[in-house]
C-alpha cells in the first residue's frame, strides 16, 4: 500500500475508535435526566461534598420550591434583550423567583431597556444593575458575574440560574431546570442551548460546533459520578448556591476566557455533582448570519482552549487533518488513481463520518444531505483555530464586545 492508503486506513481506525470509545459523543439522546423526586424530599449526603450535613445524615429540602435569582450578564445586547428577557420574567415557577441583569458598561442602553420590557412585560422581579469597568485580572462577563452573584446571594437563594442575555427560555425552563438538580442531587445542571440556524453559513458551521464540542467532552462521560473531564455550557447553568461558595466561583476562575468549562472544573474540584446535556426549552436568539460573525466566535476561545500551547495546537491540527480532511481526499484521488485500497478506507472514513453527524443534524431540524459536507466544515475550524493562534500570538487575543484579553489565562485542565 502506498502513503495515501495508508493514512487513509489511520483515519478509517480513528473513526471506529471515536464512533465505539468516545463516550457515544455522536449521540443527541443526553436531555434533562429523569426526575426522581421533587422538592420536599430528603437529598442524601455525600461525604464531602458541598452542603453534606455533619454526620453524614440525609438533610430535608424545604417543603416548598427552593428560591431561585436569575442572573443574566449583559454587555450591548439591545438588539436581542426583547427576545430573551420576557421569557425570563414570564417563567412560570412554583416558588420564590426574581431576575438581576448586570449591565456591563453596556453603550447601547441594555439596561434601560431591560427597565422598560419588565414594566412592560411584568412576571419575576426584575433588579439592574451595573458593576463598573472590570478590574485587573478579570474577564468581562466573570467581573458582570461576580457582581451579580453578590446581589442575588444577599437574597439567600437556594439556587443560581446563570444564563447570558442572548438566552430564550420557554416558561417551565427554570421548573425543569430545578427539578432535575433537586431530584437528582445536582449541584450544577447545564444546558447546551439550541442555537440559531437560519442562514446557509448557519446550516454548515453551528451545527458542527456542537457536534464538535461533543466530541471534545462527551456528554455520557461528563455526567459520570466520577469523570476524567468535566465541562458545562455557559448561556444556561443551574448552580446550587452553598457549592458556588464552596467553589469560590467566580473568583477562582477570574482570568478565564472559557468560563463555562472553568466553571465546571472548579465545581467538580468542591466535589459537587454535574450534568450537562443538550437543551430541549432553552434557545440561543443570536444571530451570526455571515461566516465573519460565526468565525470570530470560535476564533475568539479556540486557541485558549489548547491552553496556548503550540504542540498542541500541531497535533489538533494535524488531528483534524486525518480524521476530517483525509477521507475525501483519499477516496477521489484513491479512486482517480486505482488505489482500491485508499478509495475504500477513505469512502468507509467518510461513511463514517457522515453517519455520525446525522443525529445532530436531526436535532437541529437540517436537512440530511449536509453530513457530508462535514469536511469542509472542519477545514474552516482548521483555519479559525490557527487564526486564534495568531491572533494571541500578536497581542490581540480573545476580543468580545469591545474588549481585548491579550494574554488571556487557560482554563487549569485539573
Amino acid at each position: 500500500m502506498n502513503t495515501l492508503a495508508w493514512f487513509a486506513f489511520a483515519s478509517l481506525a480513528a473513526w471506529v475508535w471515536l464512533l465505539l470509545g468516545q463516550g457515544f459523543f455522536w449521540r443527541t439522546d443526553q436531555r434533562l435526566p429523569p426526575t426522581t423526586r421533587g422538592p420536599g424530599h430528603a437529598r442524601e449526603a455525600t461525604a464531602g461534598g458541598p452542603g453534606a450535613p455533619v454526620g453524614g445524615h440525609a438533610r430535608e429540602e424545604p417543603g416548598a420550591w427552593p428560591r431561585v435569582v436569575i442572573v443574566v450578564p449583559a454587555r450591548d445586547e439591545a438588539g436581542v434583550l426583547p427576545l430573551s428577557l420576557p421569557s425570563l420574567l414570564a417563567q412560570d415557577y412554583p416558588g420564590v423567583a426574581e431576575v438581576v441583569l448586570v449591565d456591563d458598561g453596556s453603550t447601547d442602553g441594555t439596561g434601560a431597556l431591560a427597565v422598560e420590557l419588565a414594566g412592560r412585560c411584568g412576571g419575576l422581579p426584575l433588579t439592574v444593575a451595573s458593576p463598573g469597568e472590570p478590574e485587573p485580572g478579570w474577564t468581562g462577563k466573570l467581573w458582570a458575574l461576580r457582581h451579580g452573584m453578590a446581589l442575588a446571594r444577599a437574597r439567600g437563594p437556594e439556587f443560581l440560574l446563570l444564563t447570558d442575555a442572548d438566552i430564550a427560555h420557554e416558561p417551565d425552563s427554570l421548573r425543569l431546570l430545578v427539578s432535575a438538580a433537586v431530584g437528582n442531587d445536582l449541584d450544577l445542571v447545564s444546558q447546551m442551548a439550541r442555537l440559531r440556524v437560519e442562514s446557509m453559513w448557519e446550516r454548515l458551521v453551528v451545527p458542527a460546533f456542537v457536534y464538535f464540542f461533543a466530541q471534545l467532552y462527551p456528554f455520557r462521560r461528563i455526567n459520570r459520578a466520577r469523570p476524567r473531564a468535566t465541562a458545562a455550557a455557559g448561556g444556561c447553568v443551574l448552580l446550587r448556591t452553598e457549592t458556588a461558595v464552596a467553589a469560590g466561583v467566580p473568583e477562582s476562575i477570574r482570568q478565564a476566557v472559557i468560563d463555562d468549562v472553568s466553571l465546571a472544573r472548579a465545581v467538580r474540584r468542591a466535589g459537587g455533582r454535574i450534568w450537562l446535556g443538550l437543551a430541549e426549552r432553552v434557545d440561543s436568539v443570536r444571530p451570526y448570519p455571515g461566516l465573519g460573525e460565526l468565525w470570530r466566535m470560535v476564533a475568539r476561545s479556540a486557541y485558549a482552549q489548547l491552553r496556548h500551547s503550540p504542540p498542541l495546537l500541531l497535533g489538533t491540527v494535524a488531528g483534524l487533518v486525518v480524521v476530517y480532511l483525509v477521507p475525501p481526499v483519499a477516496l477521489v484521488a484513491g479512486a482517480a488513481a486505482g488505489n482500491a485500497p485508499a478509495a475504500w478506507a477513505g469512502g468507509g472514513a467518510w461513511a463514517a463520518m457522515a453517519g455520525s453527524y446525522v443525529p445532530m443534524l436531526r436535532y437541529y431540524r437540517q436537512p440530511l444531505w449536509l453530513a457530508p459536507l462535514l469536511p469542509f466544515t472542519a477545514f474552516l475550524y482548521l483555519l479559525m483555530t490557527v487564526d486564534s493562534a495568531v491572533l494571541h500570538h500578536r497581542g490581540r487575543g480573545a476580543a468580545w464586545k469591545g474588549r481585548t484579553y491579550a494574554r488571556p489565562e487557560a482554563a487549569p485542565d485539573r
